[in-house]
């Protein structure tokens, strides 16, 4: 059984890494800093380097969850070949709408931090969000080919999108 104080401890660093996704979603990496995370929190700037020993191992976390939450709905997405664009389209949408904004903006946006570390886990967790999208379309039975370009081309529109709700332009970029 957990104590109370554990229990508060868990909370703020929940709290910690929730409003540090929203603001690097909104601000980016590089504007958003460690003091505005605490500021936002109700906490000291050392508190937050309690949890985290860096803003890049802070902003590792949050993109961390932030994938797990993009593959996690992917990966359960099953549909015949002719609806499943439609279906993993459907999916992204859930995840712009349904709470997870933030997490799929900062997805979105992490490939431009030129940050060796950051650059790399961008790198290696984009490679296996395509996988899984592409193994959906082999699945519905498209050959490698055709799943593989499948794959980019609904990647590149989920970038166009987050592009489009970064800018405020929903209404204008998107039919």
């Amino acid at each position: 059984m957990t104590s109370a104080k554990e229990e508060q401890t868990t909370d703020r660093k929940r709290q910690i890494i929730e409003a540090a996704a929203g603001l690097f979603a909104q601000q980016g990496y590089y504007k958003t800093t460690t003091a505005d995370v605490a500021r936002t929190v109700g906490v000291t700037q050392p508190y937050v380097f309690h949890f985290f020993k860096s803003k890049e191992a802070l902003y590792l976390t949050v993109l961390g969850g932030a994938v797990q939450e993009i593959k996690s709905a992917f990966s359960l997405v099953e549909a015949p070949a002719e609806e499943l664009e439609d279906a993993l389209g459907g999916a992204f949408h859930g995840l712009l709408t349904g709470g997870c904004r933030n997490d799929v903006l900062l997805c979105m946006t992490a490939q431009s931090i030129s940050d060796p570390g950051i650059r790399q886990y961008v790198r290696e967790e984009f490679r296996l969000i395509h996988s899984l999208v592409e193994e959906r379309f082999r699945l519905a039975g498209f050959t490698q080919l055709e799943a593989k370009a499948k794959a980019t081309n609904f990647i590149g529109v989920g970038l166009a999108i987050a592009l489009a709700e970064l800018l405020g332009l929903q209404e204008e970029m998107l039919c």
